[in-house]
């Protein structure tokens, strides 16, 4: 049996003595307590050395995943001859069957004799010191790592901080510019202003135009819309500005020609800028887009700086003023920085906004350390993210919480039943309570001597009809009665006079009913009138004594005394 062993100097090829101590696994650390005890267990058979680094984190990498290189083969070739062959990794030694029809065997065994190996691998291999075994394995462990890191030309970032600093830069002049051939043109033809609202197409039909004298001859069919190039001509005949000589109209076509140079430029710049961003960060820029992942990456210097920064720090990220005024104001913190002019943010209603660039801070953290430091190549990640985030927003907007969070906070409301509250409307079917001016409290005042006030108010205030004033409206209306009646037949039957009378006895028995209930609320209105004037006198009496002088009250003693 034959045991392959990897080194950073290079693959090392050991034969087993004696393969019958491997059934004891137990008892195979102890057989390699020693130099002289291992070279009884395994011997070097061959050995196969690194050339150089490359070669060597090539062979590295190779293992690590799970496949032979070009000079393992090589060497494995030269030296199993019809041997079974012992691997530390079980897929390894497929791969290494299926290619070079070498029999493979990994176990228990087999990873206990590797530990003894690596114990004495010194003593083992000739001129291979420990000195010279550390350096070479502190090396191809840093070159092992930069690879897996993906340090590699298409993966430098800075191309694109330089890139969004310049695009930036880029937006501030073309502004400027456009607005001085705005500013400047406005003279000679101040209507094109409103008519043309787009920078580009501004400067592109001004070059073409030159004076507004030639509006009428040209075709600006390729430029504007047929509306908005009939509207130019017809503001062009009836214009307010005043002329401009030919050299001012060749400055003005120069600085035309710069602002359509610089938009193209910036075009250019940002295809340059998406296609990085893709390669570098693609599940960065399906989540965010290509700007806000780009000035993320500006601004905290690297992607793999920024993969190091938690969700709460890419939240606020851009917002570091306002956020340290906020800290020392004692003020609410900032919801967001950059991650506002992402669309999911954007697309969010003012409310929820805050809600949105937390829940996007945390799964743009996720995908940010996935472009640094994952293997996957793809935007997979970013999309199913997007589409996370996407179905939240729908339920933050619908309030339905509940349906997506399983927690208690995401549960709905019970609310009490109310047979006066509508189903879907908020307002009351019954109409609402009265103010109840007893449960009031007056300083100085008890309750029950504001509720004795209010019952003796309520008397006064529904005053009853006097009886005088019921006899003045019958007297009224019996008038009116007999002047309004015209007797049909004066030479009625003894019948009719019969009905006649019966009808006067009931209206006397009437009168007389009337009148004894005037009498008697006379009287009741009398007693009322009496008890209030007693009240009022007692009251009045009550604060001649507060206010009298203590001599005063003492005369009123003197005088009852005498009395």
């Amino acid at each position: 049996m034959l045991l392959l062993f990897e080194t950073p100097a290079g693959f090392a090829l050991f034969k087993v003595l004696d393969e019958g101590k491997l059934s004891k696994v137990e008892d195979l650390g102890k057989e390699f307590s020693s130099p002289d005890s291992a070279r009884k267990v395994v011997k070097l058979k061959a050995f196969s050395k690194f050339e150089n680094t490359s070669e060597a984190l090539e062979s590295v990498t190779k293992i690590i995943e799970s496949s032979t290189s070009k000079g393992l083969r090589k060497f494995l070739r030269a030296n199993c001859d019809g041997e079974m062959l012992a691997v530390a990794d079980s897929k390894l030694g497929n791969a290494i069957k299926d290619k070079l029809k070498i029999e493979c065997v990994h176990n228990n065994a087999v990873m206990e004799l590797m530990r003894g190996v690596r114990s004495q691998l010194t003593e083992l291999i000739s001129g291979l010191a420990t000195q010279d075994l550390a350096p070479m394995s502190l090396g191809l462990s840093h070159s092992l790592s930069r690879y897996k890191l993906k340090f590699s030309p298409d993966k430098v970032d800075t191309m694109i901080i330089q890139a969004i600093g310049l695009l930036d830069d880029l937006d501030k002049e073309l502004n400027t510019y456009a607005m001085r051939v705005r500013e400047w043109y406005g003279w000679h033809f101040p209507e094109l202003a409103k008519i043309v609202q787009d920078n580009i197409l501004y400067a592109r039909s001004v070059k073409l135009m030159g004076s507004r004298d030639n509006a009428a001859k040209l075709d600006f069919s390729e430029i504007l819309p047929e509306e908005v190039e009939a509207e130019l001509k017809e503001a062009a005949v009836i214009s307010m500005g005043s002329d401009v000589s030919d050299v001012d109209l060749m400055n003005i076509k120069e600085l035309c020609d710069q602002v359509l140079s610089l938009a193209e430029y910036r075009a250019q710049l940002y295809d340059y800028l998406k296609n990085r961003m893709n390669t570098i960060a693609p599940n960065l820029t399906a989540l965010v887009g290509e700007l806000v992942g780009a000035r993320l990456i500006a601004h905290g210097g690297s992607l793999l700086n920024l993969a190091k920064q938690p969700g709460s720090t890419v939240q606020i990220l851009g917002a570091e003023k306002a956020l340290f005024r906020a800290l020392k104001t004692k003020h609410a913190t900032p919801k967001y920085g950059l991650l506002y002019h992402a669309s999911l943010v954007g697309q969010a209603p003012p409310k929820m906004k805050g809600k949105m660039s937390r829940s996007l801070a945390a799964k743009a953290a996720l995908t940010i350390r996935y472009d640094a430091l994952g293997d996957g190549q793809d935007d997979s990640m970013g999309l199913e993210n997007r589409l996370k985030l996407e179905a939240r927003l729908r339920n933050l907007e619908g309030k339905e919480l509940g349906r997506s969070a399983g927690s208690a906070k995401g549960k709905p409301k019970i609310e009490a039943y109310d047979k006066d509250r509508k189903k879907g409307a908020g307002g009351l079917i019954t109409p609402a309570k009265t103010y109840n001016p007893s449960a009031d409290a007056i300083l100085g005042q008890t309750p029950n001597s504001t509720a004795r006030k209010v019952e003796e108010e309520e008397p006064a205030k529904e005053a009853p009809v006097t009886g005088e004033e019921k006899k003045e409206k019958k007297k009224k209306k019996k008038r009116s009665e007999e002047e309004t009646a015209v007797p049909s037949d004066r030479n009625g039957t003894a019948e009719q006079d019969g009905e006649g009378e019966a009808k006067k006895e009931k209206k006397k028995k009437k009168k007389h009913q009337a009148e004894s209930d005037g009498v008697q609320n006379e009287a009741e209105n009398a007693d009322e009138g009496g008890k209030k004037k007693k009240k009022r006198k007692h009251a009045e009496a009550e604060d001649d004594d507060e206010y009298e002088t203590p001599s005063k009250k003492k005369e009123k003693k003197k005088k009852k005394t005498e009395g």
